[in-house]
């Protein structure tokens, strides 16, 4: 039973960090080494060497496989510290130039608004799965949040949920179901994201059309930008017609909750 929780234990850091299984894996080797049994001191070992290896092991190796960890400046942050202590905000350097241009410009018209990102991909190898999404496995896309305004019509930086996903800006009287019609396809995973916003908070802001749309023009302007993901819905609300603009297609989830961004390098 114990070496069963070991291998679930191995497979769930994994999946969720790239790097936590081998952690673990030497953890239990370290542990074996000095005959310890002691669950608080292998717990703090574990955190101790996940700690080393994900702040200043990892960021050193990472452009061995073409990606760096995201540079956070005073115009870009990641939406949850859960995004850098889990490894998942790694991008090709093409693709953080994109980030902080659109950071430095948005900004110029919206004082004090950051560019929010979530998901990006892991360090390393290409292809290495960044669940639950189908496309993160290669430093080329991340995620970045809608943006939101208060009661006085002033955007802000606040979210609506703990993650920055699960919290959907549904279709408006009129305008295209694309949820329920992917379902009715039989595709029932499409919104699935609304079990994984870990709660909602911030129920005083409302979507700002403006301020997503005009974040998007910015984003639109990186020559490197191949794809843009966003709700079809949003995109006819938002007026936007640019043919980088794409339907992701049923077999992905539902992006009225965040912006998906994929860039090909020259």
């Amino acid at each position: 039973m114990k070496n069963l929780l070991h291998l679930i234990a191995i497979i769930a850091l994994t999946i969720v960090t790239q790097i936590g299984g081998a952690v673990y894996v030497v953890t239990l080797l370290t542990l074996q080494q000095v005959k310890s049994k002691s669950i608080l001191k292998g717990s703090s070992l574990f955190i101790f060497l996940y700690l080393i290896a994900t702040f200043l092991v990892t960021p050193i190796l990472a452009p061995i496989f073409g990606r760096e960890k995201i540079k956070e400046t005073e115009f870009l942050e990641a939406h949850s510290f859960f995004y850098k202590l889990a490894n998942r905000d790694y991008v090709k350097p093409e693709l953080q130039q994109l980030l902080d241009n659109t950071s430095k410009a948005y900004a110029k018209s919206n004082k004090n608004i950051k560019l929010i990102h979530l998901d990006a991909s892991f360090p390393f190898f290409d292809k290495f799965p960044l669940l639950p999404h189908l496309s993160h496995n290669d430093g080329k896309k991340i995620d970045i949040s809608l943006v939101y305004q208060d009661d006085n019509a002033e955007i802000t930086n606040r979210k609506k949920s703990v993650s920055g996903y699960g919290v959907f800006e549904n279709p408006q009287v009129r305008e295209y179901n694309q949820n329920l019609a992917c379902q009715k396809r039989g595709f029932w995973q499409y919104d699935f994201p609304k079990y994984l916003s870990f709660g909602t908070i911030n129920d005083d802001i409302i979507f700002s059309n403006s301020g997503t749309k005009n974040l998007i023009s910015e984003i639109l302007k990186d020559n490197n930008l191949s794809k843009l993901f966003i709700e079809p819905h949003l995109k006819s609300r938002l007026n936007l017609s640019n043919n980088k603009i794409r339907f992701h297609g049923c077999r992905a989830v539902r992006h009225d909750d965040h912006i998906h961004i994929h860039i090909q390098i020259k």
